[in-house]
């Protein structure tokens, strides 16, 4: 039986996204062993998945060397036949050099990939989808064509948001680790006051995104809300995105939540850009950014904790109507 590990201890849109390759695994060795190494936390993203048999977990805030060690032991005594890296730190690169596998693979921007059977350009400013570069690393065993990524909540799942999908509702998932990601709260809560009443609003995220939700809810002043931050899994808050009309998200982890549902889902892009790979994968989905030529857009590759000249443009200057258009049979 073959045996695989693939590695992703990066962010959960970054598992998220890993998941084309299981997909994709699983499609050309349906009978192997198919396991996944991620940071603490992101594990759940995979609860029940079918075509993984274990999910190996790195704890990086308790005992984070000497669990490194244990993991490298447990993965030698594993004798995989390829393991997998799409992670480009040094730590991952450790593991994977010493896995003591019959193929090592990974991006060459990882400081160990000296040390890999094959390794890989990692290029962010060439337009592909991170799921095209990730494809590279197993496309010499199975193919180079484009596919999605999945998660799969439970019946359980289902169930515990089934209440919530008695009514037409959309979902708003405002928060981003990164400020210049974000979408201003007061421009949240200007759009939620311009929302069809008729639909009902469930605001979305993990516990730390509460205090956000809350002010965002209070603020906008209408009876057809719902802060569910931090009281709903990943996994069930991708079971209530799946039957919204409509999700807005950020250029952050919930919208590759949407894509792994092929849920409706429309994403604010404010100081990145769609062509660093990271945008929606749904069928139905709709970019949003400036419509105003910005010099300074983009201001990096990833988020910052303010915007650089201080004037947040990027995302000021998007308009209310822009957000409003994607909801369906919305009038305007």
């Amino acid at each position: 039986m073959t045996k695989f590990l693939v590695i992703q201890t990066a962010f959960p849109g970054d598992v998220i996204l890993a998941t084309a390759l299981i997909e994709k695994l699983h499609c050309f060795f349906p009978e192997a062993r198919i396991d996944m190494l991620v940071r603490k936390g992101n594990e759940s993203l995979l609860m029940d998945h079918p075509f993984l048999n274990s999910i190996l977990v790195w704890n990086k805030k308790n005992k984070k060397y000497s669990g490194l060690l244990h993991l490298l032991k447990r993965i030698r005594n594993e004798k995989y036949d390829k393991v997998i890296n799409l992670q480009r730190f040094a730590t991952s690169g450790c593991l994977t050099a010493f896995s003591g596998a019959k193929e090592k693979i990974g991006f060459k921007k990882n400081p160990f990939s000296i040390l890999f059977d094959k390794s890989y350009d990692h290029n962010m400013l060439r337009g592909l989808h991170e799921v095209q570069r990730n494809n590279q690393l197993i496309a010499a065993f199975t193919d180079d064509t484009f596919n999605k990524p999945k998660l799969y909540p439970s019946e359980k799942d289902f169930s515990a948001i089934h209440k919530y999908q008695l009514q037409k509702y959309i979902c708003i998932l405002p928060s981003s680790v990164w400020f210049t990601k974000q979408y201003p709260k007061e421009k949240w809560i200007n759009f939620i006051q311009s929302v069809p009443k008729e639909l009902h609003i469930f605001l979305l995220g993990g516990p730390e995104d509460n205090f956000l939700c809350d002010e965002i809810m209070t603020q906008s002043n209408i009876n057809n809300i719902k802060n569910l931050a931090g009281q709903l899994s990943f996994l069930q808050s991708a079971a209530l995105m799946k039957g919204a009309l409509m999700n807005y998200t950020n250029d952050s982890a919930p919208l590759h939540l949407a894509s792994s549902m092929n849920a409706p889902v429309t994403s604010i892009f404010c100081s990145t850009i769609p062509s660093f790979g990271f945008y929606p994968l749904s069928d139905n989905a709709t970019i949003i950014e400036t419509t105003i030529e910005l010099p300074c857009k983009p201001c990096g590759l990833h988020g910052w904790k303010a915007c650089p000249l201080g004037h947040f443009k990027c995302a000021y200057t998007i308009e209310n109507t822009q957000l409003l258009e994607t909801i369906p049979n919305a009038s305007i």
